[in-house]
């Protein structure tokens, strides 16, 4: 299996804001603008509450409920009107495609979705960011691939359910790639299914990437077992040696700001694909950040799951 970092979401690069946590602590993943896409963010739902005013209000007016969204990742199914069949999808293209394509992903892996972050409240009936608070990086969803296609090679009428999609809007496109979720999958060893996608409905402290010491949300701290020792290749991105450092039980990564992807081939972790399939003996501790791919089955069991098992 190749587990995928996947860095999803709006943040300062993209002309945004980082995503906001809600007082309720669920991370509301803000999609980027995307002036093609038929979807407005009011036509997209974080529970009861609109993305239209939450972006309008977090980026000062920059964006507005009538604006495009590009919702991809598209996970939940009560985020906006679905046609029959709907599957949980990913779209990529370009470069980013690309680095997937030579890094062999393929059905069966596995899509970590990680987003820039901020903790948010009303005040005087107005979103605004926490004041003093600061922002980072966390994991807030996932999907495990099922099926892999090429948007340009789709017959008419294939996939229906998938018309709304902004990858299905733009110009011909060779790479333009559709990634849908699977049923659901077990991991090694372990019998009981997971669904193929979700999200996670709070933000507990072993999601979030960012060392909590750090100064930047781009300076990780990782359990010790994701050190590229021992001649194993690294997360892709992230090959430069003084990227890294090894401090028991930790180590530490200054995340690459280029790159929307980052690829783990596991075959090379043993320690990290013992914790997938045995997180009922890790002790968790309260902090550090990839206990949620350690104990991955915990998570998926233990904390709210907004989602579902198709």
């Amino acid at each position: 299996m190749r587990l995928i970092l996947s860095r999803k979401g709006f943040d300062s690069s993209a002309g945004g804001c980082p995503s906001p946590v809600l007082p309720d602590g669920s991370p509301c993943v803000l999609p980027i603008p995307d002036s093609q896409s038929g979807i407005r963010y009011d036509d997209v739902t974080h529970g009861e509450r609109r993305l239209g005013k939450i972006a309008r209000d977090l980026t000062r007016g920059r964006i507005r409920g009538n604006h495009g969204a590009h919702l991809d990742p598209d996970l939940i199914a009560d985020a906006f009107p679905r046609a029959e069949g709907w599957r949980p999808v990913l779209g990529q293209t370009g470069s980013a495609q690309g680095h997937l394509r030579n890094q062999g992903v393929s059905a069966g892996d596995l899509f970590l979705f990680f987003g820039v972050f901020r903790r948010a409240e009303i005040w005087q009936r107005r979103w605004r960011f926490v004041p003093g608070s600061r922002p980072f990086h966390a994991i807030w969803g996932w999907l495990h691939i099922g099926d892999v296609h090429r948007i340009d090679d789709l017959t008419p009428g294939a996939l229906p359910w998938a018309g709304y999609h902004p990858h299905f809007h733009g110009e011909p496109d060779p790479g333009n790639t559709l990634y849908v979720s699977s049923d659901g999958f077990s991991l090694a060893n372990e019998k009981k299914p997971f669904p193929g996608s979700g999200v996670f409905t709070h933000l507990d402290a072993p999601l979030v990437l960012s060392d909590p010491n750090g100064r930047l949300p781009t300076q990780w701290r990782l359990p010790s077992g994701f050190f590229p020792g021992d001649g194993r290749p690294a997360l892709s991105y992230h090959t430069r040696p003084d990227r890294w450092r090894l401090e028991p039980p930790y180590c530490y990564l200054d995340c690459a700001a280029r790159g929307q992807e980052f690829v783990l081939d596991m075959g090379g972790y043993p320690d990290v694909s013992a914790g997938l399939r045995a997180c009922s003996e890790l002790a968790v501790t309260p902090g550090t950040i990839l206990e949620s791919l350690c104990a991955f089955h915990g998570f998926l069991e233990h904390h709210g799951v907004a989602g579902r098992a198709l």
